[in-house]
């Protein structure tokens, strides 16, 4: 098999990980792997291995026929069967099948909110969906919304998954005290619901004065970034909450923290709990997309709604104060990881499915 994944740009993010994740793990199985940036580059570049057949397009529009054209010189030249277009690069992918007939094209659906939205607010989608020979989800509301909503049927659930990497530069360094660090690996826009953290956080410097939060994702220094820092500010947190932006150390960051969060309103299957199962550290996330197949509560993390402070509040407090509830949690969310977002399993089911489109 020859396949290529095809993502927008390779700034720290989910569906980005994801794309490395799978063209780094294909070199090593298929005849060919491909990764091809559409729009701009990023820290995730440095993490495509070097089996890997990279391509920068550098599209400055939406519709940049001398993209669309490299890309199909590129395609003929390592002779790929299959394009897997993850989110919105599904595009064009499809411009490259107006001019490239014999590709076959995946498109992958990270976007767990789109499970909500109407037929109407995808139109280009559903016009496009009908150029796609298969189609992946992360969670299984998406799997029913495509089935249902783009009335597409040829469509495959798989799970997320996470490699591990020893290899990492050790660049960032948190602030705080060792052994009182609470991490939330997420970028700061809104499904991420900064603001039930910052509830938690007011509540926990009143009596764990010494434990603090660390905020790491991209920082796009708009209205929701605004307010958030406002927040901060206005409730004394400087010196609680820090904010460290995009960075590209994430497993080094991860070893640093004792307690990893997530609070976020919606989600498919977020990357960050992967890796931070892969760490073994002990969580406290939200009911929202995949996740509450990952977390057993009370088992393997704890998992509240994502609109309740006080339990968000009261399942941090509990792990502050419990040693030894953190290393269970972080053994059993490990064990897991290990069983179920493998890539092992993941890809065994991804290649059979491919051999039957």
């Amino acid at each position: 098999m020859r396949i290529v994944q095809i993502i927008d740009s390779l700034e720290v993010g989910g569906a980005e990980q994801m794309a490395v994740n799978y063209a780094n793990v294909l070199s090593k199985e298929i005849t060919f792997s491909g990764l091809v940036s559409t729009r701009s580059e990023g820290n995730l570049k440095s993490k495509i291995d070097k089996e890997v057949g990279y391509l920068f397009l550098n599209k400055r529009n939406a519709i940049d026929l001398v993209a669309v054209f490299n890309l199909k010189s590129y395609c003929k030249k390592y002779k790929i069967e299959y394009i897997h277009a993850h989110g919105t690069s599904y595009f064009i992918s499809f411009l490259l099948k107006l001019v490239y007939p014999k590709i076959k094209i995946i498109w992958h659906d990270h976007t767990g909110a789109r499970s909500d939205e109407k037929l109407k607010q995808n139109k280009l989608l559903w016009f496009c969906s009908f150029f796609f020979n298969g189609i992946i989800v992360v969670d299984h509301t998406l799997e029913k919304w495509c089935l249902n909503t783009l009335n597409f049927k040829k469509v495959l659930y798989l799970p997320n998954f996470t490699l591990f990497s020893d290899s990492e530069s050790e660049i960032t360094f948190l602030k705080g005290k060792e052994g009182k660090r609470i991490l939330c690996l997420a970028n700061l826009r809104y499904p991420k619901n900064h603001s039930l953290l910052l509830k938690g956080a007011i509540k926990i410097k009143k009596e764990y004065p010494d434990w603090t939060f660390h905020l790491v994702g991209k920082d796009l220094h708009d209205e929701y970034s605004k307010q958030l820092k406002e927040t901060i500010k206005a409730n004394d947190l400087n010196e609680t909450v820090y904010i460290y932006g995009l960075r590209d150390d994430t497993a080094h960051i991860i070893k640093q923290a004792t307690v990893c969060v997530l609070t976020s309103v919606s989600e498919g299957l977020p990357v960050a709990l992967l890796e931070y199962g892969l760490n073994k550290k002990p969580v406290v996330v939200t009911d929202v997309g995949e996740i509450p197949l990952i977390i057993h509560d009370g088992k393997n993390g704890f998992i509240v709604p994502s609109e309740n402070e006080e339990l968000f509040y009261k399942s941090v407090v509990a792990l502050i104060k419990n040693s030894d509830l953190r290393f269970k949690f972080g053994e059993a969310l490990h064990e897991t990881v290990m069983k179920n977002n493998s890539e092992q399993a993941v890809l065994k089911e991804y290649l059979e499915w491919l051999k039957n489109i």
